[in-house]
């Protein structure tokens, strides 16, 4: 891993540093809108300055104001995984989202009366069988084909090309558009390199030779979607989808290169110059042992979901994240070393941002050291579950009052 820099060696950067944190309560989630600038440029350039090419995912993203930096810069091509996500988007001013989870039932309700809502604005859902398919019959939304990688976490797989054909068939009969082909192949994020490139590349000859199947039968596909934020430079490095241009569009679709976590910085090149735009800020609250602090820090405030530790404190080698309850976090302090007292603030850098910013319902847009606004953290959560007509709507409307 020498061309990656390993979390350990994150030291404290002053850009980091609140100057005065004494009215903040912690935990806190800080957002640093310039290096989300940063981060969002050097992705753009890895994609040789077409925005076009990023379907970018917006779990990641969350807040309205970080969608509209993205679109600001020319990213209109999202994907997301909730109805609250889909709203946020469309609100903001996206051009094409893809609603990238299986839908069923009152959400894919849902997502018809928002996409009914934004006419303007084209809206694709995922399929993996028949019956949703013939779920959207009398929409417009777009279809677009879950291909499971191996993943098996959703999607078809990619061994059953004449079963993906039989779907394409299934769109066009239906009276729907077939929008295209859904690839997420995040689980290669836990072999290193070479071994990943090696894996993912495999995956998309077998992509490719399920495109070439549909393309024979008549079939157009218009966009394939690769690649989270692990297999982002696999997709990059890829020649099919270099030379594929006048076949289809292909893009990406990373969403944490955005904000950055520790573990993103394990996994993508040094070069890349991303660095972490998104941190919470935590005190310490207790020495309980000689060889122990506690910040208030715990999975209530940095995601747990990814392991222990459940994140760096920045600017503290000395310390290491152990086992978090629901508002504790434990560190242990390296033997020698000088605990930080009590009150001291910490800048924790997550493992996984994503579920961390879901976490708050507030950010702190810092900028030169100061707060220079306090943002919602818009497409936090879920929707009212009782948001549809009738007498549920009803509901909706008693709860408000």
């Amino acid at each position: 891993m020498s061309h990656k820099m390993m979390v350990s060696d994150y030291a404290l950067d002053p850009a980091y540093v609140v100057k005065n944190f004494d009215d903040i309560l912690t935990p806190a989630l800080l957002v640093y809108p310039d290096i989300i600038e940063s981060n969002i440029d050097r992705t753009l350039h890895l994609l040789d300055g077409n925005a076009d090419r990023w379907r970018a995912h917006i779990k990641t993203s969350k807040l309205a104001f970080t969608l509209k930096m993205l679109i600001a810069r020319g990213v209109k091509n999202f994907k997301c995984a909730t109805t609250l996500e889909l709203l946020t988007a469309c609100e903001s001013g996206a051009a094409d989202v893809l609603f990238a989870y299986p839908t069923v039932g009152a959400n894919a309700r849902r997502v018809r009366e928002i996409a009914a809502q934004f006419p303007e604005i084209k809206i694709s859902v995922l399929a993996e069988n028949e019956d949703q398919i013939r779920q959207w019959q009398g929409s417009r939304l777009g279809i677009f084909i879950d291909i499971n990688p191996g993943m098996n976490r959703t999607g078809i797989e990619e061994s059953r090309a004449a079963d993906i054909q039989t779907l394409v068939e299934t769109i066009a009969k239906s009276g729907l558009v077939f929008r295209g082909l859904h690839y997420y192949d995040g689980h290669h994020g836990a072999l290193s390199e070479p071994e990943r490139l090696t894996a993912a590349h495999f995956g998309y000859d077998r992509l490719m030779a399920i495109i070439s199947v549909l393309e024979s039968a008549g079939h157009k596909v218009q966009e394939v979607i690769t690649a989270g934020t692990p297999t982002f430079p696999a997709s990059l490095a890829y020649p099919g989808f270099r030379d594929a241009s006048a076949r289809f569009v292909h893009r990406i679709s990373p969403g944490t290169v955005v904000y950055g976590d520790a573990t993103m910085l394990s996994q993508l090149p040094t070069a890349y110059g991303y660095k972490p735009a998104v941190l919470v800020a935590a005190r310490v609250v207790s020495h309980p042992r000689p060889t122990i602090v506690t910040c208030d820090g715990g999975h209530k405030a940095v995601s747990a979901d990814a392991g222990v530790p459940t994140c760096i404190a920045l600017g503290h080698p000395e310390l290491t994240g152990i086992g978090p309850s629901e508002e504790h976090l434990p560190l242990t302090v390296k033997e020698g070393a000088e605990p930080p007292p009590v009150g001291e603030v910490l800048y924790l850098l997550p493992r996984h941002i994503c579920p961390t910013v879901n976490l708050f319902d507030h950010a702190l847009i810092i900028r030169n050291g100061a707060i220079e606004s306090v943002e919602r953290v818009t497409a936090r959560g879920r929707e009212n579950p009782a948001l549809l007509h009738g007498e549920n709507r009803e509901l909706t409307h008693t709860a408000a009052r």
